[in-house]
């Protein structure tokens, strides 16, 4: 069977409003203010280069990130008496990665020696499993005599490449930072070789208790296949810039918005079926979905377990297209109230498989062309949905308002100009524990209401295609708005512990809200032949 023969509802051409898929914008230009953070001179003068750093005062305090190569980043070591003595970290780091590092043992030591209240914590099963098990030795070489000397050099180049400082992206605060490609790099670099200072413990009362890790460690001590898949992909990604530095840059944008601010969905009168929806079995949101707002099933600590042994949406995201893994080192966990959006980031590798089956599949040239800030035009919301443990508390109230509420702050078009659509499908379901019939019910609500074309994959669920197609077809047939959808949900739970479908129940309470009218126009009908 062909793609054609796997959708339903509109075609794509609608969805993109006749247009190019690249012509609408998303988002503003780069322009610096004080809610927006640019790390590099702009405008840039020459696209031939990588953009210039730009030079500012450092900062060490609880609003910046705190950078590995800072004079305050200190650590207390023991000398050859037994003494404790503080020492500069950035010393310690160029002092253990400056020597030949020939094997996966060495490269263990070596950053233990500057995170040394880990020793005996930090096991780097995954890495020493790739390098002895998996990998030849022809390829263990390549990597310890070529390519990790390179991810070092780049690492290195810390107080070089960031020479401003980087603000956290703070909880209720509406703030943009964009860096180059380069910058991105090297600070990818870092965090893959665990230098980064304060981002190894996760103890409630630490200082970034509320920021999602960001260091590599865990990574190199998860198991299983998919894990050293995520390192190959890694890996690729670092041969690829060390030997030919990007020349783009990419914004990351966290978005607030007040409480007062969310829609009342009680009295939105949006006609569901006006919204054009494209729904597929077939495609993915990375492949498929170009120029669109692309949805990242979020964890609200961003990334989710892309560090560690997860391999599902969002991780497989953040390792195809890496740059996105920087994100963890500036974004604090999202509020319900609020969304990240990654504006630029270039895809590196292709792969096959989810989950388990996840494997990279090797380079992938990414031909998205650029914006006029050279962004390439790829626009990621990060939005998380609501953990299930129980399946039928996804129907109350309360919870089905938060998820309308944190898509809209995903869907919310900033910008005058038509909206481009949204690609998504199953968010939050699968581990999380949502229902698909909801979710997309819930994201077909707020493209409405924010004037959004939706594109939903149903990664492969013909069924859920069929189901959802039908239930749109019938919004658009007898002009359900998003008000009386919302009345109707809200009133779902108890019908759903009774064993009642989802859409069976709209397809009833829809219909049978206009039974007495009917049965009044009949009676008087009755009565006026009657009088004749």
């Amino acid at each position: 069977m062909t793609e054609d023969d796997d959708w339903k509802g509109c075609d794509m051409e609608e969805i993109y409003r006749n247009l190019n898929p690249f012509e609408l914008k998303h988002f503003p230009p780069v322009r610096f203010s004080d809610s927006h953070s640019v790390l590099y001179h702009c405008p840039i003068k020459d696209y031939s280069k990588p953009p210039a750093p730009l030079r500012a005062h450092p900062k060490w305090d609880a609003f910046h990130v705190r950078l590995s190569c800072s004079g305050k980043s200190q650590y207390p070591v023991e000398d050859e008496s037994g003494n404790i003595v503080i020492e500069n970290r950035w010393e310690m780091i160029k002092k253990a990665l400056e020597g030949p590092i020939t094997n996966s043992e060495e490269f263990e030591s070596a950053i233990l020696s500057y995170n040394s209240k880990y020793k005996d914590e930090w096991k780097f099963r995954a890495l020493h499993t790739l390098f002895n098990e998996e990998l030849d030795e022809d390829e263990s070489q390549l990597f310890f005599q070529h390519l990790l000397p390179k991810i070092i050099q780049l690492a290195l180049r810390m107080p070089e490449l960031i020479q401003a400082p980087i603000p956290l992206l703070k909880q209720s605060k509406t703030h943009s930072l964009t860096l180059s490609q380069e910058q991105i790099s090297c600070l990818i670099a870092n965090a893959f070789l665990c230098t980064f200072p304060r981002r190894n413990t996760m103890k409630k009362k630490s200082e970034y208790c509320n920021f999602p890790d960001i260091n590599f460690n865990r990574l190199f001590q998860s198991s299983g296949h998919h894990v050293l898949e995520k390192l190959r992909c890694i890996f690729h990604y670092f041969r690829r810039v060390c030997d030919n530095p990007p020349q783009g840059v990419v914004t990351f944008h966290r978005r607030y918005v007040p409480l007062a601010d969310l829609p009342n969905w009680s009295q939105c009168e949006f006609p569901l079926g006006a919204t054009p929806l494209h729904i597929t079995s077939s495609g993915t949101i990375e492949d498929q979905g170009k120029g669109l707002l692309q949805v990242d099933f979020a964890n609200k600590f961003l990334g989710g377990g892309v560090l560690g042994g997860g391999c599902v949406q969002e991780e497989i995201r953040f390792v195809i297209c890496p740059e996105l893994i920087v994100s963890k080192l500036f974004t604090e966990c999202l509020r319900p109230n609020e969304a990240l959006f990654m504006i630029g980031a270039e895809q590196f590798s292709s792969y096959e498989g989810y989950a388990g089956s996840f494997t990279w599949n090797g380079d992938f040239e990414d031909d998205t062309p650029f914006d006029e800030n050279r962004r390439r035009k790829c626009t990621i919301v990060a939005i998380d949905a609501l953990h299930f443990v129980q399946s039928a508390h996804q129907y109350k109230e309360e919870l089905i308002l938060r998820e309308l509420n944190k898509a809209y702050v995903g869907f919310l078009h900033p910008l005058e100009t038509a909206a481009p659509g949204v690609a998504s499908g199953n968010w939050g379901c699968g581990a999380f524990g949502g229902e698909a019939t909801l979710k997309a019910l819930i994201q077909l609500m707020v493209c409405t209401i924010t004037k959004r074309p939706l594109v939903y994959y149903t990664f492969g669920d013909r069924v859920l295609r069929d189901e959802v197609h039908k239930i749109h077809t019938f919004f658009l047939e007898n002009n359900v708005t998003v008000k009386t959808l919302w009345n109707i949900l809200k009133n779902f739970q108890k019908e759903k512990q009774s064993g009642k479908k989802l859409y069976e129940y709209i397809r009833t309470e829809v219909l049978n809200k206009d039974k007495p009218l009917i049965f009044r126009a009949v009676y008087a009908l009755r009565s006026w032949s009657s009088e004749k």
